[in-house]
């Protein structure tokens, strides 16, 4: 029997949980942030802010709030206040347990994201991918800013991207998107086949060093697991 996955807000006793993955996931890269400085990015939007849990237990969470385009958090900066005027919603940091990964549980809480994003009347998402992690969020369609630096603070290889928030299909009761229609193309139709039959099971997430890790770990943006910004 499966054990049920569920995306919640952030309450006061997910900390310890979420400041002992943020630091497993960013420390390898020297981008892990105090908890002082996590806990104001969720008090600056709480309801962009969510928890993971699989079979009642934390097993990851997604940290975004809305940020004036092409800005960022300072890493171990604390929030003062959300930018409510701004239609840009920025995430920075997506983390699922390292012994969780590679069985599509991020997605979820990317679903959860987009579709709080189009209901909040945001127009854009943006993060900041680091190690190597920029191939993955193009896949969710995610362009890469163009010129100048990389962003300050985040390593050498980080990449300011961002996607617009389109109108999209209906959102179904446990929030997710449900695929669109297959395509009339045969090879088309067997390829979403196999993806459909794979995810079914254990989507992967990918990693910001080629592998399939990252999608867990994400923006700081690396992955669903991949750090983000």
């Amino acid at each position: 029997m499966s054990e049920e996955i569920r995306v919640r807000r952030i309450a006061d006793g997910d900390w310890d949980g979420i400041v002992a993955l943020e630091s497993r996931a960013y420390t390898p890269l020297g981008l892990s942030e105090g908890r002082d400085a996590l806990e104001s990015r969720m008090r600056a939007s709480p309801g962009t802010c969510f928890a993971l849990d699989l079979g009642g237990r934390l097993a990851g969470y997604l940290l975004a709030l809305p940020y004036p385009e092409s800005a960022y958090p300072e890493l171990n900066g604390t929030e003062r206040a959300a930018v409510r005027s701004s239609r840009n919603l920025h995430l920075h940091d997506i983390v699922v347990a390292e012994h969780l990964r590679h069985r599509g549980l991020a997605r979820h809480l990317l679903n959860r994201l987009v579709t709080t994003a189009r209901s909040q009347g945001y127009e854009q998402i943006s993060l900041v991918a680091v190690g190597g992690s920029e191939t993955f969020w193009s896949g969710r369609g995610f362009v890469a800013r163009l010129g100048g630096p990389p962003p300050a603070g985040y390593g050498p290889t980080a990449v300011y991207m961002s996607r617009a928030v389109h109108a999209g299909p209906p959102v179904l009761r446990d929030g997710s998107v449900p695929d669109p229609e297959p395509a009339k193309d045969t090879a088309r139709d067997a390829a979403r086949a196999r993806d459909a039959a794979r995810d079914s099971t254990a989507p992967r997430v990918p990693d910001g060093r080629g592998g399939d890790s990252g999608r867990d770990r994400a923006p700081r943006c690396a992955e669903a697991g991949a750090p983000v910004a």
